[in-house]
C-alpha cells in the first residue's frame, strides 16, 4: 500500500463551497442565462471497438518539462462507460478504499482511471455518485463541477442543483463529482469556476494554489462527436506534471469541448486490462524507494458495450450493447409492447402475443362478437342449448325460450309457472296450471301430465282427509274425569249404599224383636204423677209402718236410673 504522501485536496474543511446553486447561477456570465451546466448528445457508434487508448508524452513550459500520460476515447459512452464504487456494490456505503487495479479487474474493465474525491481518513466518498442507475450518494446540492450521463445518453458537464441530480424524467445513469470546470463550450472556464467553487483547501493551501500547482492530474471530457475523453497524466505535486491551466489548454488543443477535473496527485491512476499502466507518485509503505498506487474511491470504467438495463427488461437478450427483443416487445430496452392501445379497441388488452379479447369478443382487434354456440375468451369455448335456447357469449349460460329452463333448456317449466326462465306465475282460477310458454289458462296438457295430476290429486285428497280427522280429534272436548275415575266413584257410592242398607235392616230387625217381647224392655214406665206423690205416700207409710218401704223405694229409684 502507498503512504498517501502526495495529497492534492482542494478544501481544508469538508468538501465543496457552502453557497447555494442560486449563487452559482447569479455569478455566471449573462450569455449562459440560467443554465449552469452543458448537455451534449453522446456518440453511439456500433461495429467499432468500444474505446481507443493512447500513451502520449508532451512538453510543457516551452520544452522545459515533459509529461507522460494516457488519453482514451470512448465511442459509445452510454453503453461502454460506468462509474464504479470502490471494490464493487456498496463500496461507498461501507467507506471502502480499493486500488483502481482491483476494482477494474473485478468489473472486467478494458480501461479504468480514478474518479471522484474522497476523505483520506474515513474513506467516505465525496460529492454526488450515481452508478449504473443507482443513486449511491447525494451531496445535498454542494456546488462542484459534475460529470454525468443521462438515461437517453446525454452527456452533462457543469454545476447541478439537487433537483437536477434527483430528476426522474431523464435520470442520471452515471454521475461523479470533481473540482473545477476546465472547459465550457470549448473555452477555458477556470476563473469562473474558481468563483463558483471558492473555498479553502487542505494540505496544498487555497483553491487558487490547487489550480496552479503542478501535479499528477485526471480529467474527463467530450469532443464535438459526443465521444467521451478520459485523460490522465503522471506527476508529483510541486515537481512534475501539469497545473489545471495546462490541462485545460492541452484538452482544448485536442478537440475537447467540455471537461472537468477529477481527483489527482497520488490518486491519479490509469489501468489497462486490470494492470497498472501509469506511474503513481505515492511512496510504498514497505520501502520508500518504490512507488505504489493509492487505494481510492470511485473509478471510471470502460468496458464492453452493455445494455441498459443489462437484462433488457427481461424481454430480450443483450448482444454487443443492443437488446434483441423477444416477439411482441420493442424499444432499446425491450420495455414497450408492439401492440399498443387502442389497437385492441374497448374489448381487448394488448399483450406480447397480441390482443387478448374480453369474453364474448374475437378477431385480431377484438371487434367481432362470438358465433352462435361459442363463448368465453376469444370465443373458444362451446355451449349446448336445446329447444331453441341461445348461449350467452360472456358467461356461456343458456338463455332459454319461454316455457323451458335448466342449464341446457331441456326441462319444461314446472306446473304453475311459464315464460322466459319460468319466472312468471300462472294466474288461473282454482290454481289450475297454465300453458308453460304463453301462460294461457285454456291449456291442453299432455296425457302423461294429466295422469300425473290425477295421481297427485288422489294422494293430496287422502292426505287432506287424514289431516282433517287428526285436527278434529285434536279439537274434540275431552271429559273432566276419566273412565277409571268414574269407576272408582261408582264403587265407592255402591259401597256406601250397601252399608246404609245393612244399617236399616239391622234397625228393622230390632224393632221387630221389641214388639214381640215387650217384658224385655230396658226401662220402666212410671207416670209423672206417681213420682210427684212419692213423698206424701212415704210420710203416710212411715207413720203407719216400720219404715221398710223407704229402702225399697230407694232401690227402685236406682233401678229406674240405670239402663
Amino acid at each position: 500500500r502507498s503512504l498517501d504522501d502526495d495529497l492534492l485536496q482542494p478544501y481544508t474543511r469538508g468538501h465543496g463551497p457552502t453557497h447555494s446553486h442560486r449563487h452559482v447561477r447569479a455569478c455566471q456570465a449573462v450569455i449562459y442565462g440560467n443554465t449552469t451546466h452543458e448537455s451534449w448528445p453522446s456518440s453511439s457508434r456500433g461495429g467499432r471497438p468500444v474505446a481507443e487508448s493512447n500513451v502520449f508524452v508532451t512538453d510543457v513550459e516551452e520544452g522545459t518539462r515533459w509529461v507522460l500520460g494516457h488519453m482514451t476515447v470512448v465511442h459509445d459512452p452510454l453503453k461502454a462507460m460506468s462509474v464504479l464504487e470502490p471494490g464493487g456494490l456498496d463500496g461507498c456505503r461501507m467507506h471502502h478504499r480499493v486500488s483502481v487495479e482491483d476494482t477494474a479487474k473485478a468489473a472486467g474493465c478494458l480501461y479504468a482511471q480514478n474518479g471522484g474525491f474522497f476523505n483520506t481518513k474515513s474513506g467516505e466518498c465525496l460529492g454526488n455518485v450515481v452508478s449504473s442507475g443507482r443513486l449511491v450518494r447525494d451531496s445535498g446540492g454542494v456546488q462542484n463541477a459534475q460529470f454525468g450521463i443521462r438515461s437517453d445518453g446525454t452527456l452533462v458537464f457543469g454545476y447541478l442543483s439537487q433537483e437536477d441530480v434527483l430528476d426522474r424524467s431523464n435520470p442520471f445513469v452515471q454521475l461523479v463529482s470533481g473540482v473545477i470546470w476546465l472547459l465550457r463550450n470549448g473555452e477555458i472556464y477556470i476563473n469562473q469556476s474558481l468563483e463558483a467553487e471558492c473555498s479553502e483547501t487542505q494540505e496544498t493551501g487555497s483553491l487558487r494554489y490547487f489550480v496552479d500547482v503542478v501535479s499528477a492530474r485526471t480529467a474527463v471530457g467530450h469532443d464535438k462527436e459526443g465521444r467521451l475523453i478520459l485523460f490522465q497524466i503522471d506527476g508529483q505535486t510541486k515537481k512534475r506534471g501539469m497545473n489545471l491551466w495546462q490541462v485545460a489548454e492541452f484538452l482544448k488543443k485536442n478537440g475537447v469541448i467540455n471537461a472537468i477535473n477529477l481527483d489527482g496527485g497520488g490518486s491519479s491512476t490509469f489501468v489497462t486490462d486490470g494492470s497498472l499502466a501509469s506511474y503513481p507518485s505515492d511512496h510504498c509503505t514497505s520501502d520508500s524507494r518504490w512507488r505504489c498506487s493509492r487505494d481510492v474511491s470511485t473509478v471510471l470504467c470502460v468496458h464492453q458495450r452493455r445494455c441498459h438495463p443489462a437484462n433488457c427488461s427481461e424481454h430480450g437478450e443483450c448482444v454487443d450493447g443492443h437488446c434483441h427483443c423477444q416477439r411482441g416487445w420493442q424499444g432499446p430496452a425491450c420495455d414497450s409492447l408492439v401492440c399498443q392501445p387502442p389497437a385492441c379497441g374497448p374489448h381487448g388488452v394488448c399483450t406480447a402475443s397480441g390482443c387478448v379479447c374480453d369474453a364474448g369478443w374475437r378477431g385480431a382487434n377484438c371487434s367481432e362478437g362470438c358465433l352462435p354456440g361459442f363463448y368465453g375468451d376469444a370465443c373458444t369455448k362451446t355451449c349446448s342449448c336445446f329447444n331453441g335456447g341461445s348461449c350467452d357469449p360472456v358467461s356461456g349460460r343458456c338463455i332459454c325460450p319461454p316455457g323451458f329452463q335448466d342449464k341446457t333448456c331441456e326441462k319444461v317449466c314446472p306446473l304453475g309457472f311459464f315464460g322466459a326462465s319460468c319466472a312468471q306465475e300462472c294466474r288461473c282460477d282454482d290454481l289450475c296450471p297454465c300453458d308453460p310458454q304463453t301462460g294461457s289458462c285454456n291449456a291442453t296438457l299432455p296425457g302423461e301430465t294429466n295422469s300425473t295430476l290425477h295421481r297427485a290429486g288422489h294422494c293430496l285428497a287422502r292426505q287432506m282427509i287424514t289431516s282433517w280427522r287428526r285436527e278434529e280429534e285434536a279439537h274434540r272436548k275431552q271429559p273432566y274425569l276419566t273412565e277409571r275415575s268414574w269407576l272408582i266413584i261408582t264403587l265407592v257410592l255402591t259401597s256406601l249404599l250397601l252399608a246404609s242398607l245393612i244399617v236399616l235392616l239391622h234397625q228393622a230387625c230390632r224393632q221387630s224383636a221389641t214388639s214381640r217381647f215387650p217384658e224385655r224392655t230396658d226401662y220402666s214406665y212410671v207416670p209423672l204423677r206417681d213420682i210427684n206423690g212419692a213423698a206424701s205416700c212415704a210420710r203416710e207409710t212411715g207413720e203407719s209402718g216400720n219404715g221398710s218401704l223407704g229402702l225399697e223405694d230407694s232401690d227402685f229409684e236406682e233401678e229406674i236410673r240405670s239402663p
